[in-house]
């Protein structure tokens, strides 16, 4: 590692703590309150606590620690991470196709149940943290509420400013906030250290084997433990493996474990605690700072997702899965802080929904653990191909290493599908709504080119026949999602116009199965005959692209474009849905919204719209 790396290791790191770790961080919110003391109450038992105890320090080593920390951050795409990122690392090395497909729809499950998650990991960390005041005094309780849709409200809000400034202070709210959770967890300990007993995974064996059905109804919960573990995958990109683990062992985990069993030795000598043993192991004088500080906690935790689902809208339209969308950058500095109202607003709507109807973070608990356990369940089954497609390991390891963590998801997965009726039905409703836009949008955007190709002729066969066509002064740039072919907008101009420009260029804008594209692998110009270029423009599934500025880079290729002599041609197609082509009527009439309020083609790329001239064409799907 380089000098200026290490200096800057314990900057990243802190960044990382503020940024990667708020979800997971709140977790101790309500995990145990949960378990002991929701939908499915477990009696709190001496036997019982350490029982649960033992499953919940086993189950952060085994899916955060050994499944995230160890195994799936090495399968990194170019340094991002993510379920898009794993999807697009597979089906660049899948060369069955109908692997592939299984592979693609999984990625998009997952990025769907992700939607969901991330709806309602603000409500319920937000709210959870604003429930202290009813520990404080019972007379707070009918504000509890209100100020957690205001706490929302605000932070929504100020999205569209960027949070760079407030970013800052992140990390070290969140060392504080984990510092805390270590102390105070550590008091609780010292008075009653039979506590890490539970560290003896035995403790787990017999409480699942003396009282399998109560251990079933613990995983349901037991599960609020480890959400957020997917995030360090998800933000790897951001701050990279190291130091990410770095964070995890040295700080992270430690806290929270020693809070857990700090909550559990609590419950040993005051089981009437459980009704929130996180607040209750602060002294009196202590409880109106703590909800201070899990709140702001949880507002970081809210960000990161709010910030996570920004980044996976962006993806999904580089990828072709949404039709493009406004994306703002907020920052001259960091690419990857960007605002999208469209995921913004929808977001809002959803948290303040789920606060209003939910009215608990008990409530929302039993909607909770079905995105996060969805969603590890698929990045499993997507890392399984990994290993055997990239990083070439036996049949049998795998089989054994991917075929254990299976079992674990799936048994935690299993427990939270007892609580679809209490709740867990709604990031499923998510899903299947997230799932279909996605698909859908996938699926038209085949069918509207395979329609465009019919309605395209051969280059050589268009150049062959404009030998009398009036040539004008100037440059024209038709964007066209074809990389052969001519695009229908230059055969209608030709039409209605009868003149072509002196020089004319077919831009394709690509997306490749990369974060990022180097500057130098950017651009790939063909020079045809009669003055026509055709210019590929690549960017990887992380980037914005700016059509204006690749054309600068074709500079070194001896081409230079003057905006103000360079006219831009877009095709607008006007969807109309059909009984009778390949796509249900119903996702066809989808289909048709979504093309008719997408972004408009001038404002996603970049391009000056007093330089672009649209030509409608209709087409029937």
């Amino acid at each position: 590692m380089s000098s200026h790396n290490k200096q800057a290791l314990p900057a990243i790191t802190v960044a990382a703590i503020g940024v990667v770790f708020g979800d997971i961080g709140t977790s101790p919110l309500y995990a145990l309150k949960e378990i002991f003391n929701g939908h499915h109450p477990i009696p709190v038992t001496p036997e019982n606590i350490l029982g649960v105890l033992s499953l919940v320090f086993w189950a952060i080593i085994v899916l955060v620690t050994i499944k995230y920390v160890a195994i799936i951050m090495r399968a990194d795409n170019r340094g991002e991470g993510g379920s898009l990122a794993l999807l697009a690392l597979v089906t660049e090395r899948a060369k069955n196709p109908r692997l592939a497909w299984i592979v693609t729809l999984l990625g998009i499950f997952a990025a769907a149940l992700f939607y969901g998650d991330s709806m309602i990991t603000p409500a319920i960390s937000v709210l959870s943290a604003v429930e202290g005041l009813e520990i404080i005094t019972p007379d707070l309780k009918p504000y509890v509420i209100p100020i957690t849709l205001g706490i929302l409200t605000g932070l929504f809000f100020i999205q569209k400013h960027g949070t760079g400034a407030m970013g800052k202070l992140f990390g070290p709210v969140m060392v504080t906030w984990f510092a805390v959770l270590a102390i105070l967890g550590l008091m609780q300990i010292a008075h009653n250290p039979a506590v890490l007993l539970a560290l003896n995974p035995l403790f787990a064996t017999f409480f699942i084997a003396e009282h399998p059905g109560l251990a079933f109804l613990a995983l349901g919960s037991v599960v609020l433990a480890v959400t957020g573990g997917e995030a360090l995958y998800t933000d790897m990109g951001h701050f990279g493996r190291f130091p990410i683990r770095l964070a995890w062992f040295g700080f992270v985990m430690p806290a929270l474990v020693l809070n857990y069993f700090g909550q559990g030795a609590l419950l040993l000598v005051e089981p009437e605690a459980i009704a929130s043993p996180f607040y209750h192991l602060a002294p009196d004088w202590a409880l109106i700072p703590m909800v201070g500080l899990a709140t702001a906690a949880t507002v970081i935790a809210s960000q990161a997702v709010i910030s996570g689902a920004f980044s996976v809208a962006r993806q999904s339209i580089q990828m072709g899965l949404l039709p493009r969308m406004q994306i703002i950058h907020t920052s001259g500095m960091e690419e990857g802080q960007i605002y999208v109202p469209f995921t913004n607003w929808s977001l809002y709507l959803a948290v303040i929904a789920l606060v209003i109807g939910f009215k608990s973070s008990s409530n929302l608990a039993a909607a909770y653990g079905i995105a996060v356990t969805g969603t590890m369940l698929i990045d499993t089954i997507l890392v399984a191909f990994v290993m055997v497609l990239l990083w070439k390991w036996n049949k049998l390891l795998v089989a054994l290493v991917a075929g254990s963590l299976l079992v674990v998801d799936i048994a935690f997965f299993a427990a939270n599908a007892i609580k679809i009726p209490e709740g867990g039905w709604f990031p499923l409703a998510m899903g299947v709504v997230s799932f279909t836009v996605l698909t859908t949008w996938r699926r038209g955007r085949r069918m509207v080119s395979e329609e465009m190709a019919k309605q395209s002729i051969p280059m050589d066969d268009f150049l062959e026949s404009i030998d009398d066509v009036h040539r004008i002064y100037g440059t024209a740039i038709f964007m066209t999602s074809a990389k052969d072919g001519v695009p229908p907008a230059l055969l209608h101009n030709l039409k209605h116009n009868q003149v072509l420009h002196e020089r004319v260029v077919l831009v394709t804008v690509q997306t490749m199965p990369t974060p990022h594209v180097n500057d130098m692998e950017r651009i790939y110009l063909h020079d045809m005959k009669k003055g026509f270029k055709r210019l590929i423009i690549r960017y990887g599934f992380m980037e914005s692209p700016d059509v204006p500025g690749a054309l600068e880079q074709c500079s070194r290729f001896g081409e230079r474009f003057d905006m103000m002599e360079t006219t831009f041609y877009l095709s607008r197609e006007t969807i109309v849905p059909s009984m009778s082509r390949g796509m249900l009527p119903i996702r066809a009439r989808l289909f048709a919204v979504m093309s008719k309020n997408a972004t408009s083609a001038s404002d996603f790329f970049h391009i000056p719209t007093n330089r672009v001239v649209e030509l409608g064409t209709q087409l029937v799907i």
